[in-house]
């Protein structure tokens, strides 16, 4: 009976240490990752919290229309200047004629008041030209009243004299007062030529101001048609860059407006990496610092990058309400900065193949 109890009181041991064997195991196993992972700490910075970047265009139509034609599809792969889709223009011609129209209109005043002010300025030099030769005349004029007053003067002494007829002295008479009245109509003559020069003057100034009124009109014009032959040109849609099309979300005959956003291209060949790392984790990383990512798509593949610039606010801070820590009532939450990424051969078959939103894991080598 003791032997048996014997034998049962030792069966256990063999448990206990196996036991103790597996718990150091463990324990080595535990300590050599801890002290694995805190070396990697001191030359490394990780985040899972990274994505796949890249320069996504918005096709934005800038004139509203009917649309005409799409010339593009899903995912379809485009090149920089391709038409991506036609709006009806009809709407847009018609406002280009008559803009044209309104051109040619203008154009014709200032070709009028052209010729109104060539007319007024040959009807200046008229007048000007009636008003030398009334000079002249008075000049003239002036001499026959002369004359005439001194004929006048002696005929006077001599019909005291009985020297002459009283029919001559009369023919002296009549003489000076027609010189007289002769030099009176030549000055109202020469006064009102005088007034009508001054009135074709005042008219060629009225007429030179048209001009300037009528070429102003053409520019504005002008600036008219060009504004709807831009407009008209806008009704082809164009790709902004090289890239893929994403899904398209318009049907012929769709009405768009201007400024609305109808679908994307997705640059094509340039990618980078967002890393939105701690801010605890900031204090060792410098541009330049070599960069190892892993992209969930593609696992077990490494790839080599650098980090290129880091964000000069954090993320919230680009939020459309940005958090406000400045009272003492809130709890601190570690904030994220935003760091991008660039991969050192941008030309490999395998960074072609990543697409914008892909998650990322980034592990930054600390120098």
């Amino acid at each position: 009976m003791q032997n048996q109890e014997n034998t049962q009181e030792q069966q256990p041991k063999p448990k206990s240490k196996r036991f103790a064997i597996v718990l150091g195991i463990l324990v080595v196993v535990g300590a050599t990752f801890g002290i694995t992972k805190y070396i990697h700490s001191m030359h490394h910075e990780e985040t899972d919290d990274a994505q796949v970047d890249a320069y996504i265009s918005p096709v934005i139509p800038r004139v509203s229309g009917y649309v005409n034609e799409i010339k593009v599809t899903d995912n379809q792969m485009v090149k920089k200047g391709d038409t991506l889709l036609v709006l009806d223009d009809r709407d847009l011609r018609i406002k280009l004629e008559q803009a044209e129209a309104a051109l040619a209109a203008a154009q014709s005043g200032v070709s009028i008041a052209e010729a109104t002010t060539t007319a007024s300025q040959a009807n200046v030099a008229t007048t000007e030209a009636n008003v030398s030769a009334l000079e002249a005349q008075i000049e003239a004029a002036k001499v026959n009243v002369w004359r005439a007053t001194q004929d006048f003067n002696r005929y006077s002494n001599l019909i005291k004299d009985k020297s002459i007829t009283q029919q001559q002295f009369e023919q002296a008479q009549a003489a000076k007062q027609t010189a007289e009245r002769q030099l009176q109509v030549i000055v109202e003559q020469k006064n009102a030529a005088i007034r009508q020069s001054k009135a074709a003057a005042s008219q060629s100034n009225a007429t030179s101001k048209q001009i300037s009124v009528a070429e102003a009109t053409i520019k504005q014009k002008q600036a008219e048609v060009d504004a709807a032959k831009l407009n008209l040109s806008y009704t082809v849609i164009t790709a902004a860059q090289d890239g893929m099309v994403s899904k398209i979300n318009i049907q012929p005959g769709q009405l768009v407006q201007a400024g609305q956003s109808l679908f994307n291209v997705v640059g094509d060949g340039s990618v980078w990496v967002i890393a939105n790392f701690k801010e605890t984790q900031l204090s060792k990383m410098k541009v330049g610092e070599k960069v190892t990512v892993s992209i969930d798509a593609f696992d077990g593949h490494e790839f080599e990058a650098k980090l290129v610039s880091l964000s000069p606010a954090t993320g919230a801070k680009f939020t459309l309400l940005p958090p406000d820590n400045a009272s003492g009532n809130f709890v601190k939450v570690v904030q994220r900065v935003p760091v991008k990424i660039a991969f050192t051969n941008p030309n490999d078959a395998m960074v072609k193949q990543l697409r914008p939103g892909m998650n990322a894991i980034v592990d930054v080598h600390l120098d």
